[in-house]
């Protein structure tokens, strides 16, 4: 049977591209070397102090359950690793007061830890039947073999998952700003670049606001930079619990923000969108902010609106529209007051 199963374990290695398919074939082969009827895969949480069966193959009468979740302190392989007990064909003598044994029914059971590199227990690797049966040493070096394979395949998993946190992490870092949490300028064009193709396939037209926080510089030498950075961030809030939850918002760099939504608007209402647009953001950043170490009574912000047809204009277009609009209102505000 050993020399039938090495071609096997070969192909299996060579074409498994899972941690799940790969546990599945050894456990499909643990049952031909062992001869015993259900094979089982666990995995260990000592900090919540439960096993966990991963993957299970039933071929018989008794059930393995996969996603069962028991008190590790309770187990059978708890047992066997702490008794260097690999293996008995008379489980009701050796822990007849284990419930879990007698439930399941179990007789015989053979089964092995499995460690990752750094000595950590990951799991353990386990066949199981309702009758008595022997296991031969070869199928005991089998059981081993396979549980290494799986510690193997296991790390790498690990580290795959690791990876791909990591990378998630990195881009969601690389689109982020630092400071507000906000998307921050790759981010904004690439979203509007998205935003655009959108627009197109469904014969909608961007609107975008640019936004820029009147009298900033005076907040940061009145009051001090920590001061500015908690108005930014305040100022980042108050538009994120006030646009609609399919707007874009992101912080383009020192005190402008821009802002980005789709409407269905035909060209004749542009004025109305954009008055629309101005009286739903400029009440936003009125009023008074809580600085941490300063009080303030902002007095808003000049704000630039556009309404573009996306099969005319670029983002960039757009954006440098909106930021013209946005010095015109600068320029009206200034002389307003």
């Amino acid at each position: 049977m050993s020399k039938n199963l090495i071609p096997i374990l070969s192909s299996a290695l060579g074409s498994e591209k899972t941690f799940e398919g790969l546990v599945r074939q050894l456990l499909s082969m643990l049952e031909l070397v062992t001869d015993l009827e259900s094979t089982y895969l666990t995995q260990i949480d000592l900090e919540q102090g439960l096993q966990s069966i991963l993957y299970a193959r039933n071929s018989k009468s008794m059930t393995i359950p996969e996603g069962l979740s028991v008190p590790w302190g309770d187990t059978l392989c708890k047992r066997a690793l702490e008794e260097n007990t690999p293996y008995t064909n008379d489980v009701a003598h050796c822990w007849g007061d284990s419930d879990a044994a007698r439930v399941l029914g179990i007789a015989t059971y053979a089964s092995t830890p499995i460690y990752l590199e750094d000595g950590s227990l990951y799991g353990t690797l386990c066949a199981a039947s309702s009758e008595t049966k022997p296991l031969t040493p070869k199928g005991l070096q089998f059981l081993q073999l396979f549980a290494q394979l799986i510690a193997q395949y296991a790390q790498k998993e690990q580290l795959l998952q690791q990876l791909q946190s990591a990378n998630s992490a990195l881009q969601t870092y690389s689109y982020t700003d630092a400071l507000t949490g906000l998307h921050n300028r790759r981010a904004i064009f690439e979203e509007f670049a998205r935003m655009f193709a959108q627009a197109q396939r469904n014969e909608q037209h961007v609107v975008i606001a640019f936004i820029d926080l009147d009298g900033f510089k005076q907040i940061n030498d009145v009051y001090g930079h920590d001061a500015g950075d908690a108005f930014l961030i305040a100022v980042g809030q108050r538009l994120t619990d006030g646009l609609r939850a399919g707007d874009l918002l992101g912080r383009l760099g020192g005190d402008e923000f821009v802002v980005g939504g789709l409407v269905s608007a035909p060209a004749l209402e542009v004025a109305e969108v954009i008055s629309a647009i101005r009286a739903r953001i400029a009440p936003l950043l009125l009023g008074n902010y809580d600085l941490g170490s300063a009080q303030l009574v902002y007095q808003g912000a000049s704000i630039g609106v556009v309404m573009v047809d996306p099969h005319t204009s670029t983002p960039q277009d757009a954006i440098q529209l909106a930021d013209a609009a946005m010095y015109a209102d600068k320029k009206y505000r200034k002389h307003s007051h």
